[in-house]
């Protein structure tokens, strides 16, 4: 099945969407030179969707595949700098956020997102690596949890990550006590639960609820978080609802993690392009 997105759908499709206004999705996050995840991955989500992403790096990682070895947080008045700069210049039409970096940097954006109420808001909170590395202290968890959560239009964790966050056990708990602290809509992903099928579930602060459930695909992928937010996002900016974007995002995203290849010894890379490579090779 095709994914049921928004990106052209043909050559000349994609060639006269060049010539008219793309919307711009301004990403923040870490940047992992494996390209699996952070920044280059959020760039190939949202050109997925023939939307222009604009990037804020909020940290330098040392990683491969198989796991990260360092993080270098950015100095936070450079991130709100550039951040600043990004927004005058290309009036992005929705924010991503990823890794945070530092407890510093959650307050910037805090602040920012206070001055542009009209910017929807996709935050993946990247709270560990898919290899189980942990990537926040008790500090950052606190500013996350008092200064952006109720800031977001939406927030996309995995049950492990909503359980941190909330303190809460299932998905519905877990949920509720994200929409109690402001949340306005909650994807709740089950790609770490060991079961057959991936079950996301949807929650709206207006009481919506929302199931889907996804074939289990046989290896880990490093990435698969930050595709789907960032795909999300780019539906956002591109003026969809949230229930139609989550579900075209999806989609999508089941549809480069099969497609996946690998670059190194561990997770496969999710291929977020997949459809720009011609199937016949030979041709």
């Amino acid at each position: 099945m095709e994914p049921n997105d928004v990106r052209p759908k043909s050559r000349a499709e994609q060639e006269g969407i060049a010539l008219k206004e793309r919307p711009v999705v301004l990403c923040a996050g870490g940047h992992d030179p494996t390209g699996g995840a952070g920044i280059l991955a959020d760039a190939e989500a949202v050109q997925a969707a023939a939307a222009f992403a604009v990037t804020l790096i909020t940290a330098l990682t040392e990683q491969d595949t198989c796991g990260l070895r360092n993080m270098y947080p950015q100095p936070p008045e450079q991130v709100e700098s550039q951040c600043r700069r990004l927004i005058a210049d290309s009036a992005p039409r929705a924010l991503k956020i990823g890794l945070l970096g530092s407890s510093g940097i959650v307050r910037i954006l805090s602040r920012i997102i206070d001055e542009h109420t009209k910017l929807p808001v996709v935050l993946d909170p990247v709270l560990a690596t898919g290899t189980g590395q942990n990537l926040v202290d008790a500090a950052l968890l606190n500013q996350l949890r008092q200064h952006l959560l109720h800031r977001c239009t939406l927030i996309t964790p995995n049950l492990p990550e909503a359980r941190t966050l909330t303190d809460a056990r299932s998905p519905d708990e877990c949920a509720a006590r994200l929409l109690g602290a402001g949340v306005r809509w909650a994807l709740i992903t089950g790609t770490h639960d060991d079961t057959e099928q991936v079950t996301n579930r949807l929650y709206g602060a207006n009481g919506v609820q929302r199931t889907w459930d996804w074939p289990r695909l046989p290896h880990a992928y490093h990435g698969s978080g930050c595709t789907l937010a960032s795909a999300i996002a780019a539906r956002l900016a591109w003026g969809m609802e949230m229930q139609e974007a989550v579900a075209s995002a999806q989609e999508y995203t089941w549809q480069a993690l099969k497609h996946a290849f690998r670059t190194g010894h561990c997770q496969l890379t999710p291929n977020r392009l997949y459809h720009l490579i011609p199937r016949d090779h030979s041709t």
